[in-house]
């Protein structure tokens, strides 16, 4: 029997390039280690199922308040997050049968793709939102003059071909793999039909691309809008003290979208170096990749909640819409 694939990545199964040698960590220790591992990513799976698929966000954004330009971008920012979620019991079925993905090829590639299209659509959906923030602070009357429904929601249209675009690969790369006791993995095939150094560097080329296109730009446009932002507020102390709580949104988004993506860019970029993997380097990876990846699947549950609820006229609108139901029935 084939030895199998046992490092899990972010879209949806394993890595063909992990050559971690398991069969030199399967000890009690780790062994229990990893399944403990698994139980807390099926718990995080469905807590971020519970919360992201409840359609709360796009039943508001979308028929019940005024349409905005920030309602547009929120309304596209809860899809992102709504299609990713709603996919999720696939990821928890295959992560509770330790890893047996029973769903066929097609829902393999179709639910990592989901996968990459939320991170890609979620993050520039969230930059889009942040160069809109400092372009209504820094040139108020272009701002009134030229923001509108229209342009903003060909903006976003925008933003998934891109996303959709990035998200490609995985389509293509991401296959199944029946092992002699029935076993089947959905892993990532970068190889297809070529050599194992042309799969290698395909491997390296998306990761590299995700983390200077996932995390490294997106990070810097967010970074730098909301530098100028706070930097024009404080130099108008009367728009400042009307702006407390913008700020506290502010450092919300900045510390929670760089500690849900980062540490997982992170570890990816490290996974590439298996050319000088030892013993602890498996275990590193064995552990930290579950980690970082449940990390980064709380973002799709925790955009809402940055965005959305903690607006007071969207807590109202769903206030309201709660007591009309219930005086219906």
């Amino acid at each position: 029997m084939m030895e199998k694939i046992n490092t899990t990545d972010l879209y949806g199964g394993n890595d063909s390039f992990s050559d971690i040698n398991h069969d030199d960590m399967d000890n009690d220790y780790f062994a229990k280690l990893r399944k403990s591992l698994n139980i807390m990513s099926v718990i995080v799976y469905c807590l971020a199922f519970v919360l992201g698929v409840n359609g709360v966000v796009i039943w508001v954004t979308g028929f019940k308040m005024k349409k905005t330009v920030n309602t547009v971008w929120f309304l596209n920012l809860a899809v992102a997050d709504f299609l990713f979620t709603a996919f999720l019991p696939l990821k928890v079925t295959y992560t509770a049968i330790d890893f047996h993905w029973p769903f066929g090829n097609f829902m393999c590639k179709v639910n990592s793709t989901l996968t990459s299209l939320n991170m890609f659509a979620s993050v520039y959906i969230l930059v889009v939102i942040s160069v809109d923030r400092c372009v209504s602070v820094v040139w108020p009357v272009w701002a009134q003059n030229h923001r509108n429904i229209h342009k903003a929601s060909y903006v976003c249209l925008g933003v998934w071909v891109l996303a959709l675009i990035l998200s490609a690969p995985y389509f293509v790369f991401k296959d199944t793999l029946t092992y002699s006791d029935n076993t089947t993995r959905c892993f990532n095939n970068f190889t297809l039909s070529d050599d194992s150094e042309t799969g290698q560097f395909r491997y390296q080329a998306v990761a590299i691309t995700n983390f200077l296109l996932g995390l490294v730009v997106p990070f810097t446009v967010i970074f730098s809008c909301y530098a100028v932002i706070i930097h024009r507020l404080r130099r108008n102390r009367t728009l400042a003290s009307k702006s407390s709580r913008p700020f506290k949104i502010i450092a919300a988004v900045i510390t929670t979208f760089f500690l849900c993506w980062a540490p997982f860019h992170i570890m990816r970029l490290i996974e590439l170096d298996h050319h000088t993997r030892s013993k602890t380097f498996g275990h590193v990876l064995s552990i930290g990749l579950p980690i970082t990846i449940n990390l980064a699947f709380l973002n799709s549950c925790l955009n809402p909640l940055l965005y959305v609820f903690m607006g007071q006229n969207f807590k109202d609108i769903v206030r309201k819409s709660i007591l009309k139901i219930l005086n219906v029935r």
